[in-house]
């Protein structure tokens, strides 16, 4: 079933006028940012260490996010999301007046002060910004949502830092960016304007003022969350820390280690922002339209590689005396490889994020959420803070160089993630169906919207080969409680994601009674707690390819937990390596067509063992 593409969503009012909002936001943010520390680097009259002004001017733009984020968090659960937003870029209009004063009148003072209130504009906007996405768009565009904002917003912090450049570099540069300033967050405000409503998850709420008390309250409500939404913000924060890294280091590594020019500088930031776009745009055709977690550890190994290969690949390029330019430099092959890491750092940083994102918002509750993300900004601003720290220790204390630093970061990276998929098992188990789902087999779902987006029903499939329950869960969007044999159950390296995914394992009751009626208690408490529950009613693999008789204890969980049944078939698993097929082979089905097909519901009265058979049967034809 083909679904419309994401882009599909910057046509709708529901979210266009959100995205430009945000976007034009991050665009002003990083112009302004930029064209300050561009003015104290060469334009204003200073005395003493201008690299001092400059790490102030880092300092004041993050501070907020520290002291502010536990406000927003409260006013995006307290206030309407939509008017929360335009007042926040009727300010936007105001700090950039300011600013803009302060550039006409070369006044560093009123810059550093704009500074530091537009730091205080995108800590009050972050909350919101993410928390309304939940809001604006089914579960099915999450994904789709959530990549495009985060193009949307790295693409605006790259023009953002080239068109401050070129305004810089004109002799009239005041009026050039005052103007510009202004401009974009009147326009931003406009956009703001078709924002639709979006009604305050908890109007009732008593704003707590004290930001201290209030900002680790807020930070215990996030890590307080369920374990999967906890570490999902602690890895969220580690990929910033990871990021800032990479990008505080850019400018050196241009100049030292490729022998660049400013345009070298350019151009690595434009290949970073475009990898971490087409990262997170892929985000949905490859997680399927849903939130895929599994793309996580996909992203954390794609950024430990490519971070080692840039260190291996760092110091080939010849020095030249005046720095080459971005065309010489693309001469050298060497080069070349280079900027292909730091692709592929870009494209696996939005693999690793834009999930993340997803899930903390989809598993929060809605009247938490701004403040879970808000939670999110403050650990975020304190890991890149400790990542500047860190960079500081590295290389001026320990005296490592540039590339050693990125080798010490990649080699963090997979402690550190380690530890996150270690306490959340989910992770691993998703990356493993996702896996499977996308290499050995191309899986196709017809008709999965049978299958209800909320409360307890039963799924009924035939039972080809060892991997079709990774392959249903892979399917379906919700999570699934699978009923299998305890033998297959108990599968090394399997057993660990079937424990993972609470599956449960079932014996004959010849074999085993304990777990045969064991397996009964549990299928009526999932189903009375409102969660799919998915049987393999043959009880075996099929040894020749055709269904086995479904078996009567199909009537006894219907009889004690009456539920709707769905049909699902499994097409083009016979001959796979995980079938019972004696001519089967490891590369003889390999990347072959694999079909799960749903039927419509079924109510429990007509729900019979045989009947039930033949559905499944007509749903798989003549394809086994």
């Amino acid at each position: 079933m083909s679904h419309p593409s994401q882009f599909t969503l910057l046509r709708r009012r529901r979210f266009l006028p959100f995205f430009i909002t945000q976007s034009l936001g991050a665009f002003n943010d990083n112009v302004f940012k930029q064209s300050l520390i561009l003015a104290i680097l060469y334009r204003l009259t200073i005395e003493g260490d201008r690299s001092i002004w400059v790490n102030l001017c880092a300092l004041l733009f993050i501070l907020p996010f520290f002291l502010f984020s536990a406000l927003a968090g409260q006013f995006g659960e307290k206030f309407a999301k939509d008017a929360l937003i335009r007042l926040i870029k009727l300010g936007e209009i105001v700090i950039m007046t300011v600013g803009a004063v302060g550039f006409l009148f070369d006044h560093l003072s009123l810059m550093l002060v704009a500074l530091f209130a537009m730091g205080t504009h995108s800590a009050l906007f972050g909350p919101v910004k993410y928390s309304i996405l939940p809001q604006a768009l089914h579960e099915d565009e999450l994904v789709g949502g959530n990549g495009l904002v985060e193009m949307g917003t790295f693409l605006a912090i790259l023009a953002g830092t080239i068109g401050a450049g070129v305004m810089m570099s004109s002799a009239h540069y005041a009026p050039v960016v005052s103007t510009a300033i202004i401009g974009i967050a009147v326009l931003g405000y406009l956009a703001s304007r078709g924002i639709p409503r979006a009604a305050a998850a908890s109007p009732q709420m008593r704003l707590d003022w004290n930001i201290f008390s209030q900002s680790w309250a807020t930070l215990k409500l996030g890590l307080g969350q369920t374990p999967a939404v906890s570490r999902s913000i602690v890895g969220n924060s580690w990929f910033w820390f990871v990021g800032a890294i990479y990008l505080t280091q850019i400018p050196a590594y241009a100049k030292d280690w490729m022998h660049g020019d400013e345009t070298v500088v350019t151009l690595i930031l434009t290949v970073f922002s475009v990898g971490i776009a087409l990262g997170s745009l892929l985000c949905e055709k490859l997680s399927g339209r849903k939130v895929e977690i599994g793309l996580v550890p996909f992203g954390s190994f794609g950024l430990t590689v490519f971070g080692l290969l840039l260190w291996w690949h760092s110091g080939g390029i010849p020095d030249s005396i005046d720095g080459h330019g971005w065309l010489e430099l693309l001469g050298f092959g060497h080069a070349w490889l280079v900027l292909i890491d730091i692709l592929g750092l870009g494209v696996f940083g939005g693999f690793y994020i834009v999930p993340l994102y997803a899930l903390i918002q989809s598993r929060t509750a809605e009247n938490e959420r701004a403040r879970v993300i808000a939670a999110n900004n403050i650990l975020n601003a304190l890991f890149m803070v400790v990542s500047a720290i860190v960079s500081i220790v590295l290389l001026s204390l320990a005296k490592l160089s540039i590339p050693q630093l990125f080798l010490v970061v990649s080699l963090l990276n997979i402690g550190v993630n380690a530890y996150i998929f270690k306490i959340v098992p989910e992770f691993t188990m998703r990356f493993m169906i996702w896996l499977l789902s996308h290499s050995m087999y191309r899986v196709e779902h017809r008709n999965l919207d049978a299958i209800p987006d909320e409360g307890a029903a039963l799924l009924v499939c035939n039972h080809v080969s060892f991997v079709d329950a990774l392959l249903i869960g892979g399917a379906v969007r919700r999570p699934i409680r699978f009923v299998m044999y305890y033998k297959i159950y108990n599968l090394p390296v399997l057993n660990f994601i079937f424990r993972t995914a609470g599956t449960i394992p079932i014996a004959g009751r010849q074999e085993d009674i304990h777990i045969y009626e064991k397996a009964f208690t549990r299928i009526a408490q999932y189903l009375k707690d409102g969660e799919l529950v998915c049987i393999f009613p043959e009880g075996k693999l099929t040894a020749d390819g055709e269904i086995n008789e479904f078996k009567s204890g199909l009537t006894r969980i219907l009889q004690e937990t009456p539920v709707p049944v769905i049909p699902l078939a499994l097409q083009g698993l016979w001959g796979s390596f995980f079938s019972r097929d004696p001519a089967k082979g490891l590369f003889r089905r390999l990347w072959s067509r694999v079909t799960l097909v749903a039927g419509s519901a079924v109510a429990v009265e007509m729900a019979e063992p045989a009947r039930l058979q033949a559905l499944v049967g007509e749903l798989r034809g003549s394809v086994r």
